[in-house]
């Protein structure tokens, strides 16, 4: 059965403006609104509720914002992960930034050996890093879950990394994203937006399932940014050059239907930057759209 899980987060993010609280901790309750639930089929798993948004005072030698808050949290929810995923439910976790990967794949770690199909329109690896730049987990996902950063976030109960370099695969970033020569280096596979379109989303998301399918399963990161701003432009940092929602559940069919996968979490889309609510109905067509093969 399909369970989704609320974790409603943005203590990965940086202020869009001065006095302004990230508005994506909204997208759950506006993918909600959409009858996800009922045009799943799916069992109400509720909600992690997070610590408050608080960066006040803060200053760079503190590292990550809301610091001791997300490692909080993400022990949490990985508990909540691992509960869902023990009962052999599949999971859809509605976020929330990005850095709530740190909580699904602590809960994966525990439980053995998994995989990651990272969609996203930058990588979040280590360009921050390299740019002497600190602060906003959801900027440097990809590095933390990989055991890059502050330990008492990245090896929360000495289980880090969460996720192995070799069992990640990288979809969706665009071709001019920094962390392209810092993937190449770390031997993570990649397909940027312009090489799917031409190699072709089905197609794409075969090749990254298979190579994902050695291991005991594995998860999948849905940044909604991996869409075009044209398509999208309701998220934290929109760019051009991404997918169409067809493009996008083409890519994610193949990977969401295979029985290895045991969930997928859905980040980064802002509700205050869509008013009339029309980006997240199209949103939660597409993530019924995708995972129609599994329901079947």
């Amino acid at each position: 059965m399909i369970a989704v899980l609320d974790a409603p987060s943005n203590l990965g993010l940086r202020m869009p403006a001065p006095g302004v609280v990230p508005g994506c901790y909204k997208l759950a309750g506006a993918i909600r609104d959409q009858r996800l639930l009922d045009r799943l089929g799916a069992r109400d798993a509720g909600c992690v509720v997070p610590p408050r948004y608080d960066v006040s005072g803060w200053t760079a030698a503190d590292g990550l914002y809301n610091g001791a808050a997300l490692a909080g949290y993400t022990r949490r929810l990985a508990d909540r992960v691992q509960d869902c995923l023990s009962s052999g439910d599949f999971l859809v976790l509605l976020g929330g930034d990005c850095s709530i990967l740190l909580g699904a794949t602590l809960a994966l770690r525990r439980m053995g050996r998994f995989g990651l199909a990272y969609l996203d329109g930058s990588a979040d690896f280590l360009r921050m890093a390299e740019a002497g730049l600190v602060g906003a987990a959801a900027a440097e996902t990809l590095a933390l879950v990989t055991g890059r950063g502050q330990d008492d976030v990245v090896n929360i109960d000495d289980l880090g990394p969460y996720v192995r370099e070799p069992d990640i695969v990288v979809l969706g970033n665009r071709d001019d994203d920094e962390d392209l020569p810092f993937l190449a280096t770390a031997g993570i596979p990649c397909w940027t937006a312009p090489q799917i379109q031409a190699a072709g989303p089905k197609a794409v998301g075969i090749r990254a399932r298979d190579l994902l399918s050695p291991l005991d399963g594995y998860f999948v990161h849905l940044d909604a940014d991996v869409l075009d701003i044209e398509v999208l432009p309701a998220v934290d940092a929109p760019d051009p050059g991404g997918l169409t929602h067809p493009e996008l559940a083409d890519l994610l069919r193949p990977l969401l239907a295979d029985p290895r996968c045991v969930g997928l979490q859905l980040t980064i889309y802002d509700p205050d930057l869509d008013p009339d609510g029309r980006h997240a109905a199209a949103l939660t067509d597409t993530l019924v759209t995708a995972l129609t093969d599994r329901l079947g």
